[in-house]
């Protein structure tokens, strides 16, 4: 499968701190790549060098065939890449609908003028974004919560919101920053059931940091564990599992 998002050489500097030291990966379309790693590896930098927060100090990041090396967050996700964050980033004042609603108007058309005015073809774009914020919110099972407070939703619904957001853009590949941690079990249940979802019927290729081993174990068709802003092991996820280097960095020791 082609790579939809390849990184070449990667390296990211704090002060004198290495966060990211040369990365090589690949990305496919079409699949669910895991990034894992102990707390501090380098992970969420990682999605923030990807998502144009920070620049590399070197190296190269190729989404789509295209260099997207140092440009700004917004023409990132006008290109297809859309993310959730570690922390919640939500309106809470806002509805769930209105939520996705702003995130949809990255792609509108209609100018200042016409929104003042009111013309037939600004009502009708307005429509067009009601109705698609809709159905994601019912995709995720959170239309009856369509026009509540973001900040009256538990823990998990907020999960599914944010995600939901992320998916308004159209992306082509979601980055998904931990989008299991402090979930229950049932939740994260259907948290993999709807990250299977979003590859499969989004046809939305899948990058996610997670520390949940079921989530990462259960639907990653690769993965790959870093260290101290270091590669120590990548591949299918049953042979990370068993990697002496990978059970060393979370366990404290080598194992077999």
């Amino acid at each position: 499968m082609p790579a939809l998002l390849s990184i070449q050489g990667m390296s990211h500097y704090f002060g004198g701190l290495k966060a990211v030291s040369d990365f090589n990966f690949e990305v496919p379309e079409g699949v669910i790549y895991g990034l894992i790693g102990p707390n501090g590896s380098g992970k969420t930098t990682t999605f923030n060098l990807i998502t144009g927060i920070y620049k590399p100090t070197q190296g190269k990041i190729i989404f789509d065939g295209k260099d997207i090396t140092g440009e700004k967050p917004n023409r990132i996700v006008l290109r297809g890449v859309a993310r959730t964050f570690q922390n919640l980033r939500i309106f809470s004042s806002m509805t769930a609908l209105d939520n996705i609603r702003v995130a949809k108007h990255s792609s509108v058309k209609s100018g200042i003028f016409s929104s003042i005015v009111r013309l037939p073809s600004f009502l009708k774009e307005e429509k067009a974004v009601k109705e698609e914020s809709m159905r994601l919110l019912e995709v995720m099972h959170l239309g009856k919560r369509a026009n509540e407070e973001a900040k009256n939703l538990p823990y998990g619904e907020l999960r599914r919101l944010e995600i939901a957001r992320a998916l308004a853009t159209k992306p082509k590949l979601i980055l998904l920053d931990e989008p299991a941690a402090g979930m229950n079990p049932k939740e994260v249940a259907d948290l993999m059931d709807l990250i299977r979802k979003l590859r499969d019927e989004f046809k939305v290729t899948v990058f996610l940091i997670e520390h949940h081993m079921k989530v990462v174990m259960g639907i990653c068709d690769k993965v790959k564990v870093i260290d101290f802003g270091e590669t120590i092991a990548e591949g299918l996820p049953e042979e990370v599992g068993k990697d002496p280097k990978v059970l060393e960095a979370y366990l404290g020791r080598r194992g077999a």
